[in-house]
């Protein structure tokens, strides 16, 4: 199966394909657009990536694991069709995310008799951006050239995508696979899943010099999720008459590292990330509320970074990072099976700790980003666009040999980026290929919604 570029999962940049040492061989005419193609994109310090071309809180529970009945007002009180992770596209169609309040923060209402957004959640998905997009900037010739950077990289990569399809799955409660339901879900995942396909094989194309070779089953880039959000979605009633949902998921997530699979529609990543999904789906909105009002969990969750981070340092020298992409199995790690399955175990433990205290400091009032956590859409498909054509044409080589400081200033431009693709010219700019409109599918924008305040609510 041919490969694609850059790694959508963790901190950016391309890689050759799998990991050195697995016994795998890297399609380096299939990964970057001809034979003499890897070795140029291995001297750009770029990296590639199997399944990714290159470049309310109402503590109210429920005896349902998840579900319609899962939060106070039924199945409606929660966002059934939008790209929740991301939160609401500035401007959507209210067709796409009315009934979604299941960002609502204590039944209060925005003054219009709408649930009013849970800062607490924006504040997360917004920081969680801004980490994807920091570490996209990092070229993979710069990780593995710093012990430093590479430890900032593991530390990133251990909890910034399994905390992001953790709020997916809790926004996907309420789908139950209505006609409506699935209408939304093609108009706000599927449909930018296209799109934004397009567009990437296109600047690749220009940056990377390859031929313009579309194939919509092999997602690119950051394009993955939207795939993976998509199956994740469609697969909501299923979880829901699962006997133990999450243990299943894991047996899943295993299996599938001890599998062969294709490339299409990031299958490994689909399998691999499952759990976290589900057990987002499992989660209440009392799970956030102790995260958030428990003293102890507070003070703790930063020795818990710090711990992550020191960890993660001592490490870095023999740590292959590929294990944190979920997109290569065991074999092509150059694993057997009982020590493969132990570190993958060893990892959930990881990855659930780093994410819960992550989770445990985000600000839960209002702050000057907040109103950017209900348009994470935006930063998250077009930093890819900059990101993949900053490592194809080279911009960001002086900066490669600086190691730490290097790291540091892409830092930097990574956030400022994340922040600027949020602000409102841009999200106008842009809303014709984020949110195109779709006959059958979506309904005009209201006139005089003010986006990121009164808009409709995915998160």
């Amino acid at each position: 199966m041919a490969s694609k570029i850059i790694d959508p999962a963790g901190p950016g940049g391309t890689d050759g394909g799998p990991p050195a040492g697995s016994g795998v061989p890297a399609d380096g005419a299939d990964a970057e657009g001809g034979a003499g193609a890897a070795p140029a994109a291995a001297a750009s310090g770029a990296r590639t990536d199997r399944g990714a071309r290159a470049p309310s809180e109402a503590p109210v529970a429920s005896a349902a694991p998840f579900g319609p009945g899962a939060v106070a007002g039924s199945e409606a009180a929660v966002d059934p069709g939008a790209a929740v992770a991301f939160g609401t596209p500035a401007g959507a169609a209210p067709s796409a995310t009315d009934d979604a309040t299941d960002s609502s923060a204590g039944g209060a209402t925005d003054g219009t008799g709408r649930p009013a957004r849970d800062p607490f959640l924006d504040n997360a998905k917004f920081l969680l951006i801004v980490l994807v997009v920091i570490g996209h900037t990092w070229p993979m010739g710069l990780v593995e050239g710093s012990r430093t950077v590479k430890a900032g990289y593991l530390w990133i990569s251990a909890f910034h995508m399994p905390a992001f399809i953790l709020l997916s799955g809790y926004f996907s409660r309420g789908f139950t696979g209505r006609p409506a339901q699935l209408r939304k879900l093609v108009a706000g995942v599927l449909v930018p899943y296209l799109v934004f396909e397009v567009l990437y094989t296109a600047v690749e194309t220009a940056a990377w010099g390859k031929p313009f070779r579309l194939t919509l089953t092999e997602p690119t880039f950051v394009c993955w999720f939207l795939a993976a959000l998509f199956v994740w979605r469609l697969t909501v009633p299923l979880w829901r008459v699962i006997p133990w949902p999450l243990p299943v998921a894991v047996l899943v997530s295993l299996a599938a590292g001890t599998s062969t699979l294709g490339d299409d529609l990031a299958l490994p990543r689909v399998l691999m990330f499952l759990p976290w999904f589900v057990l987002g789906l499992a989660l209440r909105p009392a799970h956030f509320a102790r995260l958030r009002t428990s003293v102890p969990l507070r003070w703790c969750a930063p020795l818990v970074l710090a711990a992550g981070g020191a960890a993660a340092y001592a490490l870095a020298p023999g740590t292959d990072v590929h294990w944190l992409w979920m997109s290569y199995g065991q074999a092509e790690l150059g694993a057997t099976t009982l020590p493969y399955l132990l570190v993958r175990l060893a990892l959930f433990a990881v990855t659930a700790l780093m994410t819960g205290a992550f989770l445990a400091v985000v600000p839960r009032r209002t702050r000057w980003i907040t109103a950017f956590g209900a348009v994470t859409l935006y930063p998250y498909l077009l930093h890819g666009l900059l990101t993949t054509a900053a490592h194809g044409y080279g911009w960001d080589a002086p900066l490669r040999p600086l190691g730490p400081l290097g790291a540091g200033l892409l830092t930097v431009c990574g956030a400022a980026v994340a922040v600027l693709l949020s602000t409102a010219p841009v999200r106008r700019l842009a809303r014709p290929l984020i949110e195109p409109p779709v006959p059958g599918l979506t309904r005009p924008r209201r006139r005089g919604r003010s986006p990121g305040t009164s808009e409709p609510r995915t998160a």
